[in-house]
């Protein structure tokens, strides 16, 4: 099976980032991640950032970008992430008053501009998805399947979060087959088993996440991310118990 590297998106660790970025960045490194996801950058700016992932022996997975930014300030992103060794984007996540069958298809242009100029500059620009692109619009359309039908394979891809796959009633693996050669990252998250169906480490759960590595190996994946949204012990516990079960 294809070895891919395992990276952390760095929002689990939001909190610990917020008080010590360096220091908390050197505890993912000794626990044995390859690379990091980035929700913001520490305040360091590209240069500083790269040198210490160097010193670390990291690399960057990709960077979660804002949608307002990827609008805005989309040219600004890039040249850091260039400067950072960075080949992905991810658009992370849709507030509210997007979430209707109009904002979407405004949604689409956006994505398909922006994917365009990323694609340009050498980057790739991923749509990471939640629960909630899964529900039905009005003309019984999916959310996330019009985003991925009308939007432009070379310009946006996908990074396919399992738990939020699974947790709206979805195989995620069946997805990840579906989009064969356009899904390059994959949030590995579990899933307890109970009604609550929580948040959970690698391997507790009940996501089939050996399906989804297994699928990942075919399917040209590039980066498998760690994330957990909520931990109910120390997020370092559980990134590391997460990693020692992908190992």
């Amino acid at each position: 099976m294809k070895n891919i590297p395992i990276g952390l998106q760095l929002y689990t660790l939001r909190d610990e980032c917020h008080e010590d970025f360096v220091g908390t960045l050197e505890k993912v490194a000794k626990i044995g991640y390859d690379g990091v996801e980035f929700a913001g950058y520490g305040g360091l700016n590209a240069v500083e950032l790269r040198k210490l992932l160097e010193d670390l022996g990291l690399k960057a997975a990709s960077s979660h970008v804002s949608l307002s930014s990827l609008e805005l300030k989309l040219d600004v992103e890039i040249e850091y992430q260039h400067i950072l060794g960075n080949n992905h984007i991810v658009c992370p996540y849709l507030p509210l008053e997007w979430r209707t069958q109009e904002a979407y298809y405004k949604l689409i242009s956006i994505l398909n501009e922006a994917g365009k100029r990323c694609y340009e500059a050498g980057i790739t620009l991923c749509y990471h998805n939640h629960d909630f692109e899964l529900i039905p619009l009005e003309d019984g359309k999916k959310p996330l399947e019009l985003l991925l039908k009308e939007t432009n394979p070379e310009w946006v891809q996908t990074e396919f979060d399992v738990y939020w796959l699974t947790k709206a009633g979805e195989d995620p693996i069946e997805w990840i087959k579906r989009y064969h050669n356009r899904t390059p990252l994959i949030h590995l998250k579990d899933m307890t088993t109970d009604e609550e169906r929580f948040f959970a480490e690698l391997g507790t759960g009940g996501v089939n996440i050996d399906g989804v590595i297994k699928q990942a190996s075919n399917s040209n994946v590039e980066w498998l991310i760690v994330e957990q949204d909520q931990c109910r012990r120390s997020p370092l516990e559980s990134i590391e118990l997460s990693l020692n079960y992908l190992k």
